[in-house]
């Protein structure tokens, strides 16, 4: 899995790896198969709308203190 964020904490945990930071777009690789990558999933684990239950993106980004690409602009 891979996040484009604009800033991201200086420690990063061992399951989150810095691919690229061009022109202040930073690419972040997760290994989603980290056991801790995926009790934070739990943790964030919701119902978004009716019937229909994930992390939103927004949530996961906070927790883990990257601030995300405004894709509206």
């Amino acid at each position: 899995m891979k996040f484009y964020a604009t800033s991201i904490p200086q420690s990063l945990p061992s399951w989150a790896t810095v691919i690229s930071n061009n022109a202040g777009l930073i690419e972040v690789e997760i290994n989603d198969e980290d056991p801790v990558f995926h009790s934070i999933i739990e943790e964030l684990f919701t119902e978004i709308q009716p019937g229909i239950t994930g992390v939103k993106a927004s949530d996961l980004c906070k927790r883990l203190s990257f601030e995300m690409v405004d894709t509206s602009e």
